[in-house]
């Protein structure tokens, strides 16, 4: 198996441009980071494989403003059309004009991720003149490419249509110009009122030359020169671009045509979704890259975009879930490189998620766990994470992981956390605590009860809950569900274990010894009849080492008797085994043997009755078991209710 990235790049051993760009309409939104880190990570496949090659990246900031971004003031309106670098940039901004504006800290986030693409903007291309001999050459053979735009997408152009758009010498609008001729040295153009919806042209007409940036060709032939020109060998193009009769298709037959050149290799990319959503830089729609850099360690943001094949859309979300899942995925893969337990394959994923040979934002301490400890009081974090951790996590490389971590949490927890997804620890039993099942409310009184006096390590304290609950008996998920329900009034939450070993234990012990059940209602939830027991023990009696058991009478009485004459009392005989298996572990399970109720009831008498049943019965298991028995005292509870 290879990654995709080095089965793009297989063939392929002479010197290689790769490309991408953008056109900053608007704030730059996250998804636009894919096409960025694919190429990439093309690029870094390539030179890890001693090919010679390059990586440009084109700002596409000479074309109009066709629409109003999400943030702009409602006097831009009258700017539209015009070439985005010819639109000065919003008060107070530190761009040089809208395009700069918008496209400044999409740049810086190239190297806060450790981009190595060359950064050029078509302003300078055009004016520069670089584009002048293939403006010409297309213009000359427009009947070439009108021919393709009606065989491969099936558009009609007229004997009078030249791709080229000239900036009206009156108003300065691209937008809304038509040429309709040229004659080998320049246009003939119109700047029509019309022309498009979102612009209004001035009505000017005039000639001008197509050269040294008077104007540009539309963006399927704006692909034709730049791959032309700059010899580029691949750019890749988002799915949408790469539908057959689609851009891509007009502008590869649009170079074969003028220039009988072939098309770059294409990389067609799938669309980078938030929550399902398609993204849009002028409309606002989804995160925006600068937000989506602040929130996630750089490291974490490349493995996000590169981890899966470019085909393949790349669905985000900001719920806590699916961030807990993807930090945990990271963290997974960087351990078992630690270990030295990756295969060739994860290696690569490894490099390319590195922004530097030294960078990583692994540590063992989890997101989740980060997010419910930055809402626990009087913690401090960084000291109490370095006690619990090796000398190894403690290095400044480590210390630097746990930063990002640390700020990436905090990001969550300000911009993206629901109040359902807030943490409080309650300093009370919350009302929600009673109405737990006598099960869950046993099993938090059993942890109080036997909580470990020594300091114990994260996965320890999991055990441990692990072990109370098959001593309770109930399911661990359920056993989990009401300690958070106790800790923070909520039905789920990060690793209890992690949470025991930073939580003061004495307030632990408090708050689960505080809660009350009734052995009763236990019973009635968890006790097992002869049959059902005989079925488990037969499911485990290869692995049974020992046996304990106890005869247990538990009575009911009135709130308020003192004895059992002229009472009704009600209760339950049952036998309660404490079975050992072979891993060691401790199984609790209770066979239920009589009920009573009655006036005056003699509960020796009951607990008598139910001895006579246990020894025959426990007589009877020892001859099928060869295992140890050991027999506790008798005893009879009470409870008043």
């Amino acid at each position: 198996m290879s990654m995709w990235f080095d089965k793009v790049i297989d063939s392929l051993t002479e010197h290689q441009i790769i490309n991408d760009s953008k056109t900053p309409s608007g704030k730059v939104h996250v998804g636009s980071l894919r096409g960025v880190l694919i190429h990439d990570a093309l690029y870094r496949a390539l030179k890890e494989k001693d090919v010679s090659v390059s990586y440009t990246y084109g700002i596409d900031d000479f074309d109009p403003l066709d629409g109003l971004p999400a943030d702009a003031p409602a006097e831009l309106v009258d700017m539209m059309g015009k070439p985005l670098c010819n639109i000065p940039a919003p008060e107070g901004s530190a761009g040089t004009d809208l395009a700069d504006h918008y496209i400044m800290e999409f740049l810086d986030i190239f190297k806060e991720l450790g981009v190595g693409a060359e950064i050029y903007r078509m302003r300078d291309v055009y004016r520069s003149g670089q584009f002048n001999e293939a403006i010409d050459a297309i213009l000359n053979k427009v009947e070439a490419v009108r021919e393709v735009y009606q065989r491969v997408s099936n558009a009609n152009k007229s004997s009078s249509w030249y791709p080229f758009q000239v900036v009206c010498e009156n108003c300065g609008k691209i937008g809304s110009s038509e040429v309709v001729h040229y004659d080998g040295k320049e246009v003939t153009y119109h700047c029509r009122e019309n022309l498009v919806s979102w612009s209004k042209g001035c009505g000017h007409s005039g000639k001008i030359s197509p050269f040294d940036g008077n104007g540009k060709l539309p963006w399927k032939l704006e692909w034709v020169a730049k791959w032309h020109t700059f010899g580029i060998t691949i750019e890749g193009a988002g799915k949408d671009h790469c539908t057959k009769g689609g851009s891509r298709d007009v502008s590869g037959q649009c170079l074969k045509a003028v220039f009988d050149e072939k098309p770059p290799l294409n990389v067609p990319y799938e669309f980078f979704l938030v929550s399902g959503a398609k993204m849009s830089s002028s409309k606002g729609v989804g995160s925006s890259a600068r937000g989506m850099a602040d929130f996630m360690p750089p490291e974490l943001l490349r493995f996000l975009m590169v981890r899966s094949p470019a085909k393949r859309t790349v669905n985000f979300s900001t719920d806590l879930e699916y961030i807990v899942k993807l930090f945990n995925e990271y963290d997974r893969l960087i351990d078992a490189g630690l270990r030295g337990k990756t295969s060739d394959d994860q290696n690569s994923i490894i490099r390319m998620t590195e922004v530097d040979d030294q960078s990583t934002a692994y540590h063992p301490v989890s997101f989740q766990l980060l997010v419910s400890l930055l809402q626990l009081p009087h913690i401090d974090i960084k000291e109490e994470i370095s006690k619990r951790v090796s000398d190894e996590f403690n290095s400044q490389k480590y210390q630097d992981s746990l930063n990002k971590r640390i700020a990436s949490a905090k990001f969550w927890l300000d911009t993206y956390s629901t109040p359902e997804q807030r943490l409080e620890l309650q300093t009370t039993l919350p009302e929600s605590v009673k109405a737990l099942s006598a099960a869950q409310k046993a099993l938090l009184n059993l942890l109080g009860t036997n909580f470990p006096t020594e300091n114990l390590s994260e996965n320890e304290f999991q055990t441990y809950v692990f072990d109370m609950a098959r001593m309770t008996p109930i399911a661990p998920k359920t056993a989990f569900a009401a300690v958070y329900t106790l800790l923070f009034d909520k039905n789920n939450g990060p690793k209890v274990g992690s949470l025991f070993s930073y939580i003061d234990s004495q307030f632990l012990i408090n708050n689960f010894k505080q809660v009350e059940y009734s052995l009763d209602d236990l019973c009635n939830e968890t006790g097992m009849n002869e049959t059902e027991f005989d079925q488990w023990v037969s499911e485990q009696k290869e692995e049974i080492v020992s046996i304990e058991y106890q005869h247990k009478i538990n009575a009911i009485f009135p709130v308020g008797s003192e004895s059992t004459e002229n009472v009704n009392i009600r209760g339950k005989g049952f036998v309660e085994l404490t079975i050992v298996l072979g891993n060691n572990k401790k199984h609790l399970l209770r066979i239920l043997v009589s009920d009573f109720e009655g006036v005056g009831i003699d509960l020796n008498s009951e607990l008598g009755g139910l001895e006579e049943y246990g020894k025959n019965y426990i007589s009877n298991l020892q001859k099928n078991l060869d295992s140890e028995f050991i027999e506790n005292s008798s005893c009879i509870s009470k409870e008043y209710q």
